[in-house]
């Protein structure tokens, strides 16, 4: 039936020819301005809780419901914006939590009531729920052989932002208040919607929805900006090369694989529900129960690390002096440790850079979950405020090139059908980590029990560690597949 055979080339064989150039510089700076939001929209939760209940007389447990609505909030954004990227496209999935993250977080700086401002803050959480769709769709522009480093150059604008949201908090809080900072920490969401029409579909996500010519145009279009060519032939999806390659030997297995990467793809056609289903196969199952420990363990130390940078400070003066402290918010030394230990974040982000290609996804981050374990260590008996800032330092650094990492070996493991999806489901069971952080690190540290809260996330990063030696694939310098 056929003639002579014709010339093909795959997303990643093109990806390759074409390089990192321009194209690829406006994916990673636009969705990197996504990342510098939803960081700054979590830093500016160890500001606004205290400033709040110092406002309105809240008690330590309601000022922890104002961090934890935002990540029930993000459990459920991140499972239901997996979905949407997955079945409907990448632009369409941060197109909708753009819109819903720059509304409500700007709508939150005039919350009248305590009410109102948990419902606009789990609204803010709803949206930042897709931030994991943003690191799927600039992965998926990647070449391969690099694409570990640049994974880890992009985390550098969560850094940014954090880093902007503590300098900010220190220069208006005192002055202005926490409304003016919610609302400034909006402002990069908006930037996403100016920029929108701008933005491509991922080709990996068209190629694997069959919209080839679609996926050829925009690899035209990057091959353009970047000064390149593609390969010769025609563009094909890796359900082709599986169904080519099989039919030369066995007609009937080809019709077997058909089946069975129509049934991969039916997730993303006919709802989430499927689309899950498929990360609890028999192939995947170990790998996601596993992925979920380790993205809520890190959640979990992460943000608790955060929190704890302020509530030790205020808590272990409280605890000694017997008494509550309750003007904390315009204290100038919990702005000052903030900023600090928000610089952090770069010498993680150099580790992380350095070690992801050389030692492998799975080495890299159980040795920094570890070292994060031993940081943390000392801070389960009080001490003194040097060595509480030099631990928490520490363990931040070690902490986020762990989070780094595991945001990079997560969407390596599954096939663009179901990338997103994934990445989703493990950030929402992440974000149960979020959610019960800040009753351990507020609620806990106020009540004097600095040892109980220590000795919790301990336990927490020592078994995120372990999991991570568990993990049955190891994924550095392999390529991604289509199902």
């Amino acid at each position: 039936m056929m003639g002579e055979e014709e010339d093909t080339y795959t997303v990643d064989e093109a990806l390759i020819k074409l390089g990192f150039g321009k194209f690829q510089a406006f994916v990673l700076f636009y969705a990197g301005m996504g990342w510098i939001g939803e960081a700054m929209e979590m830093m500016l939760l160890s500001f606004v809780g205290p400033a709040v209940q110092n406002e309105w007389n809240l008690s330590a447990q309601k000022e922890s419901m104002i961090t934890s609505v935002v990540f029930v909030g993000m459990l459920i954004g991140a499972y239901s914006w997996g979905i949407v990227s997955d079945t409907y496209g990448r632009r369409k999935g941060f197109l909708f939590t753009a819109i819903v993250t720059s509304t409500a977080g700007f709508l939150s700086a005039l919350a009248p009531n305590y009410a109102s401002l948990l419902f606009l803050r789990f609204m803010v959480g709803i949206g930042l729920g897709g931030g994991p769709v943003l690191w799927s769709w600039f992965l998926e522009f990647v070449p391969a052989p690099n694409r570990g480093t640049w994974m880890v150059i992009f985390s550098t604008f969560w850094t940014i932002g954090t880093i902007f949201e503590a300098s900010i908090a220190w220069a208006i809080m005192p002055k202005l208040g926490w409304r003016w900072l919610l609302a400034l920490s909006s402002l990069p969401s908006f930037v996403l919607l100016l920029f929108y029409q701008a933005t491509p579909e991922s080709p990996r996500y068209l190629c694997m929805k069959g919209c080839t010519n679609d996926a050829t145009d925009i690899l035209n279009k990057m091959a353009t900006e970047n000064q390149t060519s593609l390969p010769p032939g025609r563009l094909i999806s890796d359900s082709q090369i599986e169904l080519t390659e099989i039919t030369d030997s066995s007609m009937e297995t080809a019709h077997l694989v058909s089946d069975q990467d129509q049934n991969e793809n039916f997730g993303t056609k006919n709802g989430g529900l499927k689309a899950v289903t498929i990360l609890l196969t028999p192939k995947h199952v170990r790998s996601t129960l596993l992925l979920w420990m380790v993205f809520l363990g890190n959640a979990f130390a992460y943000y608790g690390i955060v929190l704890l940078t302020s509530e030790l400070n205020n808590g272990n003066k409280d605890c000694k002096m017997k008494e509550v402290k309750s003007d904390h918010s315009n204290d100038d030394g919990l702005y000052k440790n903030v900023f600090i230990s928000s610089f952090a974040e770069i010498p993680g982000l150099f580790i992380s850079a350095l070690i992801v290609d050389k030692l492998g996804r799975k080495l890299s981050m159980s040795s920094m979950l570890f070292t994060s374990f031993l940081f943390m260590g000392p801070l389960v008996f009080y001490q003194s405020e040097v060595l509480t800032a030099i631990s928490l330092f520490g363990a931040r650094v070690c902490i986020s090139a762990s989070f780094t990492i595991v945001y990079i070996y997560a969407p390596e493991i599954y096939p663009t059908s179901v990338r997103a999806t994934g990445i989703g489901v493990a950030s929402s069971v992440g974000r149960i980590g979020g959610i019960l952080c800040p009753l351990v690190a507020v609620a806990l540290v106020h009540g004097c029990h600095q040892t109980i809260a220590l000795l919790l996330f301990e336990l927490v990063i020592f078994l995120s560690g372990l999991a991570v030696c568990f993990f049955p694939l190891e994924t550095t310098g392999c390529n991604l597949n289509d199902t």
